[in-house]
């Protein structure tokens, strides 16, 4: 596998080491996807997200258990996302800690199971494509765009527990353990956001409001429509603090007021470009497939390392948002009926000469290195149960080929795994 350069040198800021942020405040990054942060307090801890699985959080609070012995007393959720809670019953071992979330704490791998109907079984198959979960490391699986490719995956998602108290007011003032922190509502990849503000010194812990990379505005997993204005709002909210230390959900904290001045100011004016971008032409009557090739961020943003596509990307936010905002219908009248693919790929075939012929072109087209024609040719054979063997050969290989020049770690994994699956059936 040879992937893309640009991918692997981003792998570079997931070393796992536990940075002091300021006196008595300590990140754990690189020891699993999500960031874990600890506040000494007087007579306790505060722990500010717990990550992923069980023991990456034991991994975590070993090296913490080098810096203090005082009990963790608090925990804090900055929002539900599963690699933000699941290890917090290992930071709860050594008693019953206040457990703290957004009063519309919920998210949909947190509640998929309690909705009815609901796509479990779907979104699980796909999360599992997203994060490359079976994916060789490093070969394969690189990184996760914002955070480690190589991470501990026992207990995923195996050590949640429920909030003790929500937070119901736009911003709430609460002390523990000597320590006065703000918790203030701040809506971005999810509704249920809140971020942490240690005012006296001076540091903003924003969840997944911001990370090093073109923000996820929608997850390939799938995901409910995220409301782009709203974390673009929330982006003002953060640049109000004028913190001098930034500490993220995912990635390096950040560090400077100016510095942490202008990633933020980026981040808004490229969900704010992608919105306005979008906007205007679906104003002119153009559909998404026509917006998510022609959208793009301008390069004093896209040349920003902090807004490469390593986990989010644009052409997908472009679609996402046409379909939170306009829904599923293009606009087109053709699409208000469509073809089942089965009938498209027969009658896509029959006007390609046949079979046969289109076995030829998909050939032509692997040599070109013209994968994504690939993709969609094989795709109509298969459909058509024509030369089906040697379409799904041809696509694994097709897929494998994308993942390597894909910038997007959530893609690259996506493309592997799913040609590991393609693969499988051939067996």
């Amino acid at each position: 596998m040879n992937p893309n350069p640009e991918l692997v040198a981003q792998s570079q800021q997931f070393e796992k080491q536990v940075i002091e942020l300021a006196p008595g405040v300590y990140g754990a990054v690189g020891f699993a996807a999500s960031n874990v942060y600890m506040l000494i307090g007087d007579d306790g801890a505060v722990i500010i997200d717990t990550t992923e699985t069980t023991k990456a959080a034991e991994n975590i609070k070993a090296e913490f258990r080098k810096i203090t012995d005082k009990p963790f007393t608090t925990i804090i959720y900055t929002h539900s996302h599963r690699d933000h809670i699941s290890g917090a019953t290992v930071f709860a071992e050594e008693g019953q800690p206040e457990i703290i979330a957004s009063d519309n704490f919920e998210s949909d791998l947190v509640v998929i199971e309690q909705r009815h109907p609901a796509p479990g079984k779907a979104l699980m198959a796909r999360t599992k494509r997203q994060f490359g979960m079976s994916l060789s490391f490093p070969d394969e699986r690189v990184n996760l765009g914002i955070g480690p490719g190589d991470r501990p995956m026992e207990g995923m998602g195996a050590g949640f527990m429920a909030p003790t108290l929500h937070i119901t007011d736009d911003k709430t003032t609460i002390t523990r353990a000597g320590i006065t922190l703000e918790l203030v509502k701040a809506p971005g990849e999810t509704p249920d956001h809140i971020v942490v503000w240690l005012k006296d010194k001076e540091v903003l812990f924003s969840g997944d409001n911001f990370y090093s990379s073109f923000p996820n505005l929608y997850a390939i997993r799938g995901t409910p429509y995220r409301d782009f204005n709203a974390w673009a709002d929330t982006l003002d909210l953060l640049l109000g603090f004028n913190a001098k230390v930034l500490a993220p959900g995912h990635t390096m904290p950040v560090i400077g007021a100016d510095k942490i001045t202008g990633v933020l100011s980026d981040y808004r004016d490229a969900i704010k470009h992608v919105v306005s971008q979008t906007v205007e032409g679906m104003n002119k009557q153009l559909g998404p497939d026509v917006l998510a090739h022609s959208v793009s961020l301008p390069d004093s943003l896209a040349n920003k390392p902090h807004l490469k596509e390593f986990y989010g990307k644009v052409s997908w936010s472009v679609r996402a948002y046409f379909a939170g905002t306009l829904g599923w219908f293009d606009g087109n009248p053709t699409n208000l009926g469509s073809l089942s693919p089965q009938q498209r790929a027969d009658k896509t075939i029959r006007l390609a000469g046949g079979a046969d012929s289109m076995l030829v072109s998909v050939k032509k087209a692997a040599q070109d290195n013209d994968h994504q024609w690939v993709l969609e040719l094989t795709d109509h054979l298969i459909a058509a149960d024509k030369h089906t063997r040697d379409a799904k050969t041809m696509k694994v290989a097709a897929l494998r080929a994308l993942a390597d020049t894909e910038i997007n770690a959530t893609g690259r994994n996506y493309y592997l795994l799913s040609a590991k699956e393609l693969e499988d059936t051939l067996d």
